[in-house]
């Protein structure tokens, strides 16, 4: 019954939603008049409107079909008690915004004449207000039922340690959340001795995981929260789900912080009749597609603008130090695979074979190699390197799609092969021109920090995260901060 009355609370609202969008488009239609801007001289009336004819019926088809998408797949609708007002109300924000713009890409192409910009703000505003007002009623509704000892789930918790005892601080002190802990499962008899002895006597332990199924035969049990690390209670894990499933029991699993990014990238997939758990798959591909071609059309762009201080500074390389005027290098991009780097050449031709020499001065931790005056740089390659203007002809990498604008630098091969095991990670991304390191002093960075730069990085990876980098990027350059 509960399930049912939660089913029904979520067809309810996805109707409310859709209702609400529908009415307040209607509503500003039926009163445009009203609403309409004020031209000087005329005022709109009804019998000067535009009549509806088959193109506004397919485009009214459209833009519900869009809004019925747009809400599914913003708002998530489901009765989660956990998910949190904060997150409810940015999602439905997020659904409104879109469903807003969907108006606009509608009422543009179809014509639709009774549509202006200032209506469509007013859409957004009123039907972003009714939205979160339903749902702070809803909220405010179940709270005060909850606290009443109303609509109340049973929940018993799978394991005796730590984090447990802290969920159940949580729960005990958030009683709109609606739970009644059940009690506790232990691990064995020393997890629930040692349970006991924390001083957790009070919150009583009912049983052994080996015992469960004899537990839920004699509790009423609505959901389980199994709060046991992954990596080392796997079994006991997969045991609590076959028993939750077996019954119908919601069951759910708190990893550790560790574990949240490994079953984040968890995917079930099918081959030839076989069930197939896939691990690390990227599931960002229209980011990435997005990275990709702005990585396109940035660089193509740049490397248009820029052309007059390419030539300019290729002449002045050629007439100021002998040698070649670009300076290529082997360098390790995603999943180790070499390419060819080029830059403006800022040393002097015989650089490398004076590397080893100056190795002992080397002002970097670990495999990179940096000092502040080397000897081996050109004057003019001082200037270039200090403006970084030496990086521009990377802009031929990114489009060759070797590095991108943003991401992790290029290692050496031999910086590589001495790299601690988790310093690899950065390895599994494309390169690119500038990096969180870049814009965040360089050289004035020790080694281990830059790597964590990295790690951060590919973490929260996002377009958003890429621009607010690129436009970091710019005073970091002007400046010359860490740059040597």
């Amino acid at each position: 019954m509960i399930r049912l009355r939660h089913k029904a609370l979520i067809q309810a609202f996805r109707i409310l939603d859709q209702a609400m969008l529908v009415g307040t488009a209607v509503g500003i239609i039926y009163f445009r008049t009203y609403l309409a801007p004020k031209v000087a001289g005329a005022s709109p009336t009804p019998d000067s409107l535009p009549g509806y004819g088959l193109s506004d019926m397919l485009g009214a088809v459209l833009l519900a079909m869009g809004w019925v998408a747009i809400f599914d797949y913003c708002v998530h609708y489901k009765a989660d008690r956990f998910v949190a007002l904060r997150a409810q109300l940015k999602d439905l924000l997020k659904a409104t915004s879109m469903a807003s713009f969907w108006l606009l890409v509608i009422a543009t192409v179809f014509s639709i004449k009774s549509l202006h910009a200032t209506q469509i703000v007013m859409f957004w505003f009123i039907v972003s207000s009714v939205g979160i007002v339903s749902r702070l009623l809803l909220r405010l509704t179940l709270v005060n039922a909850r606290k009443s000892g109303y609509n109340y789930r049973y929940l018993l918790v799978i394991g005796t340690n730590p984090r447990s005892a802290s969920l159940a601080d949580r729960i005990e002190a958030s009683p709109e959340l609606g739970y009644k802990i059940v009690g506790f499962i232990s691990e064995n008899d020393e997890a629930a001795s040692e349970w006991n002895g924390n001083g957790s006597a009070h919150r009583e332990v009912i049983g052994r995981i080996e015992d469960l199924q004899t537990v839920l035969k004699r509790e009423r049990v609505d959901e389980m929260m199994v709060s046991l690390p992954v990596e080392s209670r796997f079994s006991d894990i997969m045991s609590v789900i076959r028993h939750a499933r077996d019954l119908g029991i919601v069951v759910r699993v708190l990893p550790d912080q560790n574990e949240v990014a490994l079953l984040n990238k968890m995917h079930l997939e099918e081959f030839d009749g076989e069930h197939v758990l896939t691990l690390f798959r990227e599931n960002l591909l229209l980011q990435l597609f997005l990275k990709r071609m702005a990585d396109i059309a940035l660089s193509a762009s740049a490397l248009l603008v820029l052309s007059p201080v390419l030539v300019v500074v290729a002449a002045v390389i050629k007439a100021t130090s002998p040698g070649p005027i670009f300076f290529s290098q082997d360098r390790v991009g995603m999943n180790q695979r070499r390419f060819r780097l080029y830059k403006f050449r800022s040393m002097v031709v015989d650089a490398e074979e004076r590397k080893k020499e100056l190795e002992h001065l080397n002002e970097l931790e670990g495999p990179a190699f940096k000092i502040e005056n080397d000897p081996r740089i050109t004057r003019i390659g001082r200037f270039i390197r200090k403006t970084s203007i030496d990086e521009l002809p990377q802009l031929f990498n990114v489009l060759r799609g070797e590095m991108s604008l943003v991401g992790p630098r290029p290692p050496l091969p031999d910086e590589v092969k001495r790299y601690e095991w988790l310093f690899r990670r950065r390895l599994s991304v494309k390169p690119g021109i500038t990096c969180v390191w870049q814009v965040s002093g360089r050289s004035n960075t020790t080694f281990e920090r830059w790597m964590e730069m990295d790690h951060e990085y590919i973490e929260n990876w996002s377009l958003w995260l890429d621009l607010k980098i690129l436009l970091m990027t710019v005073p970091a350059v002007l400046t010359g901060k860490g740059a040597s």
